[in-house]
């Protein structure tokens, strides 16, 4: 069997009916971007109230199947009415004005739902704050309509796990085959925006945890430069690696997120680096195809092009042949540090190295400190460090599966949240060493080097960004160990009708260049190859856990 594109029209017919997408007062809901959105807004043909009935609808059919969501919004439709008003009183604040979104179950609301993490731990804890992000989503005019669920504890408890899965929101499923993973930790957010549940949703990332649902999923994701956006109110992993991000059906969608998130926070010292760039508007960098003659992109070979499925790059080949025909240049290249940072089967594998050269060295204490600081904010919960979620779980094994064997979605137990408390959370000078050489190894022998590519004749060619184009994290996890941008596209589905992305990677701050070329990219794939392929949901009866 082949790999596909997806040339045949938008349409629905070979969905089962309890996923097709239904229409309101003759309007066509299906596949709707924020833009057209907004225009039915404006014209007064849809009102927010009425869009987040459509959502609510869409969730009470599909979400039993999905199980893309864990909690939702008592108070969203007010919230609706409220944007409405605001609306008929000529108060407009923005592309998010009046439209439903996501947030993953990590990012702090204070208002009637729970943070948890996925976790049963936190039930009943009370935040004392919005997170940054989610007071300016409100400040945009986004509606909160509920929190996305996600692998439990952004995937730092446990070694082995079923991805997607938490003991709160059950077992995220991927939308085009149901008994495929969503991948993580970002599941549910990724997972949602491809069912056609909301237009858009955010997620956050350590390693992969947005890029790679974004991938599995068939959606635009944007990971930025870690700085760009506060992760103040967020449960915490990495200090060095966290960033929160957008998921969308097209990068458009995915920008209007991502600018209604960026901004300084004097709670989060990252966003105040002096070399911090910020764009005034990432929208305006989205290009059509034509931008793409004269641009030289960079195809790194080592432990990434080489490890490719074979179906996955016949999708990726037809969309270069596709680049090349618009006047763009793919050159092959490396990362120096290749064969030393990826793992040689692609595989994502934060333990890879020896302790002084590995990034769960760093992980690990960043995140016993970071989520002792958190829980110390909270009240209404008896967890105040990470040895309490560890005692918990132990005494509830039954649903959170502290040891293994005990639960299938955990068959290491929660080995990792106890490495987590034997680091005692102290910066010891094999954490100096492992942060050191990650950063060195993916900036200046990583991404950094293979931007400035050095041709067989010697000559220096400096590349417009670099293109990946693996399921299984080969590279993209060098984006995340550096705190570097990147984003991915859809472009096809493999030959077992799993989408195929491809990721653009760059350097600091260069979220307005990767923009520019992922939208280019994007508008060929659409006008040439079929844009995004839309979820077929097959298996929606498979409940199987865990997932492959």
């Amino acid at each position: 069997m082949h790999a596909q594109l997806n040339r045949d029209p938008p349409c629905q017919e070979s969905v089962p009916p309890i996923f097709q997408v239904d229409g309101f007062n003759s309007l066509d809901l299906y596949e709707l971007t924020v833009d057209k959105l907004q225009q039915l807004l404006s014209t007064g043909l849809l009102t927010s109230v009425d869009y987040v009935n459509f959502c609510l609808k869409r969730i009470h059919m599909i979400d039993c199947y999905l199980e893309a969501i864990i909690e939702l919004n008592p108070d969203a439709l007010s919230i609706a009415e409220s944007r409405d008003d605001e609306r008929q009183r000529g108060v407009n604040r923005g592309a998010l004005h009046g439209v439903p979104v996501l947030v993953k179950d990590n990012m702090a609301t204070d208002d009637a739902m729970q943070t948890t993490a996925g976790s049963w731990a936190l039930l009943g804890s009370i935040v004392p704050r919005d997170a940054f992000i989610v007071s300016q989503l409100r400040e945009a005019g986004a509606i909160i309509l509920g929190h996305a669920n996600m692998s439990e504890w952004a995937s730092v408890r446990s070694k082995k796990y079923s991805t997607g899965y938490s003991p709160r929101g059950g077992q995220v499923r991927n939308p085009y085959d149901l008994s495929r993973s969503p991948y993580g930790s970002s599941s549910g957010s990724a997972a949602a925006v491809s069912a056609n549940i909301v237009p858009l949703s955010f997620g956050t990332e350590t390693d992969t945890s947005i890029i790679g649902p974004a991938m599995k999923n068939g959606v635009v994701g944007i990971k930025p430069t870690v700085g760009l956006t506060s992760r103040a109110g967020v449960i915490p992993i990495s200090e060095n690696m966290d960033t929160v991000g957008s998921f969308g059906r097209t990068v458009a969608d995915a920008v209007h997120g991502l600018n209604a998130i960026v901004g300084t926070d004097e709670r989060d010292p990252s966003t105040l680096s002096p070399s911090r760039h910020q764009e005034a508007d990432y929208a305006t960098f989205i290009s059509p195809k034509e931008v793409l003659k004269g641009a030289k992109f960079g195809l790194p070979w080592k432990r990434c092009w080489e490890l490719v499925a074979a179906d996955q790059k016949e999708v990726a080949e037809r969309v270069f042949k596709g680049m090349t025909d618009a006047g763009a240049e793919i050159i092959r290249t490396d990362f120096p540090s290749a064969e030393e940072r990826i793992p040689s089967d692609g595989v994502f594998d934060w333990e890879h190295g020896d302790p002084a050269r590995s990034e769960f060295s760093v992980v690990k204490i960043e995140a016993y400190n970071g989520i002792n600081a958190y829980l110390s904010e909270l009240s209404g919960t008896s967890m105040r460090k990470v040895e309490d979620i560890i005692a918990y779980n132990t005494e509830n094994s039954g649903t959170e599966g502290a040891s293994p064997g005990d639960h299938p979605a955990f068959p290491s137990g929660q080995d990792n949240l106890h490495e987590l408390a034997r680091s005692g959370g102290r910066k010891t000078e094999t954490y100096h060493r492992a942060l050191h050489h990650i950063h060195a190894q993916s900036r200046a022998h990583g991404i950094d080097a293979a931007l400035n590519h050095t041709t067989p004749h010697g000559e220096t060619v400096q590349l417009d960004a670099l293109l990946l184009c693996d399921d299984k994290a080969a590279g993209q996890e060098l984006a995340a160990q550096a705190g570097y941008p990147i984003i991915c596209v859809p472009i096809g589905l493999d030959a077992d009708e799993m989408p195929v992305g491809l990721s653009l990677q760059h350097t600091a701050w260069k979220e307005g260049t990767l923009i520019k070329w992922a939208s280019a990219i994007e508008d060929l794939v659409g006008k040439t190859l079929g844009g995004r392929p839309r979820p077929k949901y097959r298996a929606y009866h498979s409940k199987n856990i865990p997932i492959r």
